[in-house]
């Protein structure tokens, strides 16, 4: 029932007025547990509503707000480490909503940093990183040789001194996914947010959202995730066009299921 009310808020708002104390309890549990909070708290800033639930929406916001400045500053420190490589990372998933502004990232919690870059210069870039220093976080050689063998990124790296994840990837689904998205395209087909810095054009930010939902055999965090998707269709100009790249990725199936369910 929580996490019906969290849904039905998302959408429409002006459904806040008719809470009561149980309700929003319910609510701002099942917004924590999704990571959704800072979302909802910006879907409901206009709303009016008890004072102790527009106390810890506003922290939420506050949180997210902080949380985005710390990812785009750690995504400006990958740019700084690959420039002499001649390389420009494309941020994914969250990192990227904030650096080009998107409607996805209002509010919206940012965790590991993720970064796309071309294969045939995965090793050069785990290079740079490791000298700009970052460190691996699972060194055991049996995680370490399935990464590489199997997944479809590096094994995941720590910053020594500030303590937080990149992950470097080289496509966006396992190398065991039947699915066998067009990594090169997308890398081919990015567009600059400045400073060194790229992301996804429309159609593959669609695309890559909808892989990380459907096809990578995880749904935790999937109420959040599918927000990400209902964002990022609203900022596709031409449903044509997403449907050609999510054929060319081998993702169409699972683009027309996240439609109906976004």
């Amino acid at each position: 029932m929580s996490a019906r009310r969290l849904v039905d808020l998302l959408r429409e708002p002006s459904k806040a007025l008719w809470l009561d104390a149980r309700a929003w309890n319910g609510v701002i549990s099942a917004a924590r547990a999704e990571r959704l909070l800072g979302t909802l708290a910006v879907r409901l800033q206009d709303i009016a509503m008890p004072e102790r639930v527009a106390t810890v929406l506003d922290d939420a916001r506050r949180d997210a707000e902080r949380e985005q400045r710390i990812a785009l500053w750690e995504a400006n420190r990958a740019a700084e480490a690959l420039v002499s490589l001649g390389i420009e990372p494309i941020l994914l998933k969250g990192a990227a909503y904030a650096a080009g502004r998107l409607e996805a990232s209002k509010g919206r919690m940012i965790g590991d940093l993720d970064i796309l870059v071309p294969r045939e210069r995965v090793d050069d870039v785990e290079a740079a990183l490791l000298g700009a220093g970052w460190e691996w976080v699972k060194p055991d050689p049996y995680d370490d040789a399935y990464y590489r063998q199997w997944m479809h990124e590096l094994p995941p790296l720590i910053h020594r001194e500030r303590d937080r994840m990149i992950d470097v990837h080289h496509t966006i689904l396992p190398l065991t996914a039947r699915p066998k998205p067009d990594a090169a395209a997308m890398i081919a087909e990015s567009v600059s947010v400045g400073g060194g810095l790229r992301v996804l054009c429309a159609e593959d930010r669609v695309c890559h959202a909808v892989a990380h939902l459907f096809a990578d055999g995880d749904l935790s965090g999937g109420l959040r995730n599918l927000w990400d998707i209902r964002c990022l269709l609203g900022e596709v100009e031409d449903r044509a066009a997403l449907d050609q790249h999510a054929v060319r990725h081998g993702l169409l199936p699972h683009l027309v299921r996240a439609r109906r369910l976004a």
